[in-house]
């Protein structure tokens, strides 16, 4: 059994979690992810690690509250434990190389964004981070990203917080000002991605997307992560969770990405009507 360290609420829907987990800690690497159960006959999900301390032994889990599973992981709190834990899985980010990335963050994908941003600055890195928000009560982990970049923008929607605008704006200008990165790293919703790349193409700036948002089971067999990147099959899971930007057709991905909205709507408000009439008892 895995027991939770520590429970801390980033915003109204975004719950950060460090689990004990020291054989997983220890091998965990940026772009990675675990599969959990929150309980025997709970579901599998996949989540990718925000972060590790392997002299702790423990891995630091971020999550959005959008269905039933990750409705009854925040129910839990610091000193319970989950059935089960698994990983680290999936092919880690490449970053060997790198001098000069622009890292693009999008809502909670600031989240698997934040582990690349980290190790770029250990391994001394030029970083620049922008990170995007709907408004200024979903801002997440400003601080980490401060530490671990050389330039921050945060942009919003609504303009209540940093720049009003969306991610693209701030990259586009970097690039016209000559900014040499040698790659852009973008994860959040895809139709951000989908753009980050439109932004980034005419500019022959390599860009690679994860493909996180549109993975169900972590396994490859359920087929709800299946995409086509340069022509070819692949799975996001087991081949990815990174991939080429520019061969990644997202209109395909978007439209798989879909197709199990209203059932976990359903789920989510199914659950919430249960929890809510036991707690009334």
């Amino acid at each position: 059994m895995y027991e939770i360290m520590d429970k801390r609420e980033l915003n109204p829907t975004v719950t950060m979690m460090d689990i004990y987990a020291p054989d997983v800690a220890a091998k965990a690497k940026p772009g990675q992810f675990i599969i959990l159960r929150v309980n025997s006959i709970g579901e599998r999900i996949p989540l990718t690690i925000a972060g590790c301390s392997k002299k702790d032994g423990t891995v630091k889990i971020i999550f959005q509250i959008v269905g039933a599973t990750t409705l009854y992981l925040n129910r839990l709190n610091k000193g319970d434990r989950l059935c089960d834990f698994a990983g680290p899985l999936g092919r880690p980010t490449e970053l060997d190389g790198l001098k000069k990335v622009c890292i693009v963050g999008g809502g909670v994908g600031c989240a698997i964004a934040m582990p690349v941003a980290q190790k770029l600055h250990e391994m001394h890195c030029t970083v620049h981070s922008i990170i995007g928000f709907r408004n200024k009560d979903l801002v997440i982990l400003e601080d980490e990203f401060t530490a671990a970049s050389d330039k921050l923008t945060i942009v919003t929607d609504d303009g209540s917080y940093g720049e009003k605008g969306v991610v693209t704006e701030p990259l586009k200008r970097a690039l016209e000002n000559g900014e040499g990165y040698d790659e852009v790293i973008a994860i959040g919703p895809l139709v951000m991605m989908k753009f980050v790349v439109a932004t980034t193409k005419p500019y022959n700036v390599k860009t690679v997307v994860s493909m996180n948002p549109i993975m169900v089971d972590g396994t490859g067999m359920c087929g709800g992560c299946r995409l086509t990147v340069g022509g070819k099959t692949r799975f996001a899971c087991v081949d990815g969770p990174d991939f080429d930007g520019f061969e990644v057709d997202f209109d395909e991905a978007m439209k798989r990405g879909s197709m199990y909205r209203d059932d976990e709507k359903h789920a989510y408000e199914e659950n919430c009507r249960l929890l809510n009439s036991k707690e009334a008892q």
